[in-house]
């Protein structure tokens, strides 16, 4: 692995932004620019990519330690001049509080079954006759289980609901029904239609007397009723 690969995969792993990664930097004791990192986390293939040299990448774990269990008192950490996979994942190590056991429960997570001794293998130094080279696949497995173990997700953005607009209905009081008393509906009159002629009353004299029937007094007339053999004989 490249030091611009470990660079990559630990920014991803942990969510640094181009403000963290500088802060990182100058907790080791080294200034950096925003456009540097640009140029360090590029793609391989990308003809702007600019290498990560040992000294910057050993700055990097060294502030990553610093950020992750704080600086010793009157100490600065001095970067390693040379680097390989033994000594970066030591650093990942110590940055992450990892113990042994821990280290091994991680690796079986991609599969690799290890002891204890295998493990301690990797962190003693190169002239010891059980010192151990890290190969690239170990190294990228084993920050893959970093990833699978402490990976930040990135916040999501917040993004106001806006509150539907209601028209606040007019309230009226409520009635009674119980108590209210039944009111007759009113008859429709149409103000257009023409009013009734009333008609005018004859005035009666109350004290008059009534008049007499003059047909009383005259006799009335017989009517003689002949029947047909009167007439025709019989």
């Amino acid at each position: 692995m490249t030091n611009n690969d470990v660079l990559r995969r630990l920014r991803y792993t942990f969510n640094f932004n181009d403000q963290k990664m500088i802060a990182l930097f100058n907790l080791a004791k080294l200034t950096v620019s925003r456009e540097q990192i640009s140029y360090w986390l590029k793609k391989e293939d990308d003809p702007q990519v600019v290498n990560c040299t040992d000294v910057q990448l050993a700055t990097f774990l060294n502030g990553l330690i610093v950020d992750k269990r704080g600086a010793r008192d009157g100490e600065t950490p001095q970067p390693e001049k040379r680097m390989n996979n033994n000594i970066v994942l030591n650093k990942l190590k110590i940055a992450l509080s990892l113990r042994a056991e821990d280290v091994i429960d991680m690796m079986s997570t991609s599969g690799i079954r290890m002891t204890k001794p295998e493990l301690s293998a990797f962190f003693r130094k190169p002239d010891h006759k059980h010192y151990r080279e890290c190969k690239d696949q170990f190294l990228r497995n084993f920050i893959q289980a970093i990833d699978t173990k402490f990976h930040v997700n990135r916040p999501e953005k917040f993004t106001p609901k806006r509150e539907a607009v209601t028209e606040k209905k007019p309230e009226f009081p409520k009635k009674d029904y119980k108590t209210a008393k039944p009111q007759a509906s009113k008859a429709y009159v149409n103000p257009n239609a023409k009013k009734p002629v009333q008609k005018s009353k004859i005035y009666v004299n109350p004290n008059a007397t009534k008049p007499t029937d003059s047909n009383d007094d005259k006799p009335k007339r017989k009517v003689l009723k002949l029947k047909p053999e009167d007439i025709w004989g019989k």
